[in-house]
């Protein structure tokens, strides 16, 4: 018998080329690509398998459809009225979450349209945004008595405590200028010039080497949960065990020599 809670194949599209950028679509916009028990199911086995992918350089996380993510399906959520239910299904995504910071590569959220409560979430734990002009972005959990809390995780370190808790209590929904603004997304553009603008950046990390970016990703988020010493300690040290690698090594060198460094050619 078939698990309907199983992640479909078509519920999330992984596609790689050759440069190391892996490509995640959600695709279910039917149910405006809500994190549904199976579309969490096949984030995380997306993720885990990017995270084992030696030449995995860039993630793109994007949607299909009119939404790019309506957060949890409240549908199945109300099927199963049991907390420890509740409790499983907000850990699997907090997991899910979590892995996305502690990938060795940047993920890039490329947001064509609406994110709203977790999807607002996802959009906020990516480590980099660009927006469609026409999306919006809620956490408005509020409207059914739910009140955002996994999604206030990331929220509230992409953005000023007061704006984000005003979005949080008050469900009320902003622009995508305005979510630039508050530092949720980099970069806002027109439609048709999204793919344009998510190719830049992916550019920009690609002709960076994977070592030193893998060691900066993992020391901006460990850094900003610590008192100013100890982050200034870590720094320190990281930097330090960069500066001896081969990539800075040949960087620093190329730089004094005015030449192009080899792992650019």
């Amino acid at each position: 018998m078939t698990n309907p809670t199983a992640p479909q194949p078509t519920d999330l599209l992984h596609e790689c080329d050759a440069r190391g950028v892996h490509r995640l679509t959600l695709n279910t916009p039917a149910s405006f690509n809500t994190l549904s028990e199976a579309m969490l199911d096949a984030l995380q086995l997306a993720f885990n398998a990017i995270a084992q992918d030696a030449q995995a350089r860039v993630v793109v996380l994007g949607a299909a459809g009119k939404a790019f993510c309506a957060g949890h399906n409240l549908k199945e959520m109300r099927a199963q009225p049991e907390l420890t239910y509740y409790q499983k299904l907000f850990a699997q995504c907090s997991r899910m979450m979590l892995t996305i910071q502690k990938l060795p590569v940047p993920v890039i959220a490329r947001v064509q349209g609406l994110a709203t409560a977790a999807g607002c979430q996802l959009v906020a734990q990516c480590d980099l945004a660009v927006s469609s002009d026409k999306a919006t972005f809620g956490v408005n959990g509020i409207d059914v008595g739910l009140f955002c809390a996994t999604p206030s995780v990331p929220l509230v370190r992409n953005m000023h405590a007061k704006q984000a808790m005003e979005m949080l209590l008050t469900g009320g929904f902003i622009s995508a200028d305005e979510a630039c603004r508050r530092g949720l997304v980099n970069r806002v553009c027109g439609a048709a010039e999204l793919d344009a603008q998510v190719d830049d950046l992916v550019s920009a990390i690609l002709a960076k080497p994977r070592e030193a970016v893998q060691v900066g990703k993992a020391l901006f988020y460990q850094q900003r949960e610590m008192g100013i010493e100890a982050a200034y300690q870590l720094a320190g040290q990281t930097m330090a065990c960069n500066m001896v690698h081969d990539v800075a090594q040949e960087g620093v060198q190329a730089f004094i020599e005015k030449r192009t460094p080899t792992w650019r050619a």
